[in-house]
């Protein structure tokens, strides 16, 4: 089921909503037991097959958990004696993460090994075709920072409805954000979640159709010059200049609108039941460099690729020539988490080389004496702003590229090396000025016309979304829309107020994304 769908929007949400808040005024554990089979039918809606699958990784890991837990209480982190041998807790917490990895790596990675291999050996090997679990990574790394967590002693609740509901909450279930059992347990221990409130109610419908309107109207818009654009290689054309750099910021938009969209979609949906999502997303975009970019993209991933991959990998802690290793292995692993080809190992790669020469640049700048957080004159910003969000867009073409050959194929037209040429249908229609620039050494000449006019608005009206809109956060942060809300990230001009121009306003926008919804597409975070 679908967030951006008539049948969640007009029939499972109302219903699990008054089913909630009914139960709750009886008693709150039936509330959570309501929703968390609830958030069981959202994610078996796709396929029931694999209901049974999360509900076998919630019963493994909740007693993999309450196992790590209750060692440490009765005996200190010594263990628990198994057969006359003595398990320790680490023990029992690598059994349990190796067993989460397993999983994770038959369903999402094993026919991409077996294909590399057949590939360098020249063997024939198959395991059949297997259908990624909905969802899987996302549930999969929930649980693993609970047992981390647990193991570290910062989970003391061990309630199996409770950590039902923390895993298949479907807010996040399918595309996250990766939540920490400390973030959400206790909001859901409190009396005031499980009473309807009005407040929660205008934020969370606010909230929520913003995102809706992202997805819809923005991100599904730009995706019909998307297509096109990458299957150009595959299909023996050669991109043009302006194509493939079309091609790539339409990508590039659409992707950000996507995942900005649902991020605001989550959280939303989240606050109509009175809970707090941690932020996931804080306009990236807006970035001087790729830390800060990394920083505000994906903020729960990024966090747990630091807190359970870096951190243990030695972080910055053993050296330079070290912690460059920790950055390239966490941001590689973080690219194969992505999906399971080389063009997602590339692209980790590549953001593992920009951090590694944004740490560089940035020591080299304090042992010349300067501050790398000193803020920027307002012509530099700009300027890092832009050549960050060039370097964003590189990586995106390796993202999105279906093999290497076509985010080659995409790459040199960007380079310009198929020369720079703007399309004849362009000279004709910029009448004088075209003359102008025809005379000067442009040139106009016969292209394959696959970004046109329409993708050229689209791209500039949404650069000015991008780059000097608030975001959704900025909007509504008179009511602390999300957990974790950095400052200090432009002014809120439109600070969001319950007046009757305010509703009125979310219900334009909200009928404007309703009416469009006859076409539904998945968000892209749903294939990760």
């Amino acid at each position: 089921m679908l967030f951006n769908s008539y049948a969640f929007i007009f029939l499972y949400l109302p219903l699990v909503l008054l089913g909630f808040f009914a139960l709750g005024r009886i008693h709150q554990t039936w509330a959570a037991a309501w929703l968390a089979l609830s958030s069981l039918f959202f994610y078996g809606y796709w396929n029931p097959v694999y209901v049974g699958l999360l509900m076998a990784s919630i019963v493994c890991n909740y007693g993999f958990g309450t196992w790590i837990g209750k060692a440490g209480f009765r005996i200190q982190d010594s263990g628990l004696k198994s057969g006359g041998r003595r398990i320790s807790k680490k023990q029992m917490l690598t059994l349990a993460v190796t067993a989460n990895l397993l999983l994770l790596g038959y369903y999402k990675y094993a026919n991409f090994f077996v294909d590399s291999l057949n590939a360098v050996s020249g063997s024939e090997w198959h395991i059949g075709s297997i259908v990624l679990p909905l969802g899987i990574s996302f549930f999969t790394f929930t649980q693993i920072a609970f047992l981390v967590d647990t193991y570290q002693g910062k989970v003391k609740e061990f309630n199996f409805i409770h950590y039902t509901l923390f895993v298949t909450y479907f807010p996040h279930l399918i595309a996250g954000p990766v939540l920490h059992h400390k973030e959400m347990m206790p909001q859901f221990a409190l009396p005031t979640t499980y009473r309807f409130n009005p407040e929660n109610m205008a934020v969370g419908l606010t909230i929520f159709f913003i995102g809706l309107f992202k997805k819809v109207i923005l991100a599904d818009g730009l995706s019909g010059y998307v297509g096109p654009v990458f299957a150009a290689h595959g299909a023996g054309m050669q991109l043009s200049f302006i194509d493939a750099w079309g091609g790539a910021l339409c990508y590039t938009l659409q992707l950000y609108f996507d995942f900005s969209g649902y991020s605001d979609m989550a959280i939303g949906l989240s606050r109509l039941f009175g809970v707090t999502l941690p932020l996931n997303f804080h306009s990236p975009y807006k970035s001087v460099n790729i830390i800060e970019f990394w920083r505000h993209w994906h903020m729960t991933l990024s966090r747990f690729l630091r807190d359970y991959l870096y951190i243990p990998l030695g972080g910055n802690r053993k050296g330079k020539a070290h912690r460059y290793m920790n950055l390239m292995t966490t941001m590689l692993l973080g690219g194969l988490w992505h999906g399971a080809g080389w063009t997602f190992v590339l692209w980790g790669g590549l953001h593992g080389f920009y951090l590694t020469i944004n740490h560089a640049w940035h020591g080299l700048r304090r042992r010349m004496g300067q501050d790398p957080k000193t803020p920027l004159s307002k012509p530099l910003h700009a300027l890092a702003v832009l050549f960050t969000f060039i370097a964003v867009v590189v990586g995106w073409v390796l993202f999105r590229a279906e093999n290497i050959a076509t985010a080659g194929a995409m790459l040199q037209a960007m380079a310009g090396w198929n020369g720079i040429v703007l399309p004849d249908a362009w000279l004709a229609k910029w009448g004088n000025g075209g003359a102008w620039l025809a005379a000067h050494g442009v040139q106009f000449g016969a292209t394959n016309n696959l970004i046109m006019g329409g993708a050229v608005n689209w791209i500039w009206i949404t650069l000015l979304i991008v780059w000097f809109a608030p975001n959704t956060q900025q909007i509504m942060a008179a009511y602390r829309p999300a957990l974790d809300m950095p400052a200090g990230r432009g002014a809120n001009r439109l600070l969001w107020q319950p007046t009757l121009r305010a509703a009125l306003l979310v219900w334009a926008i909200a009928f404007t994304a309703l009416i469009n919804l006859s076409q539904q597409s998945a968000f892209l975070y749903f294939q990760f």
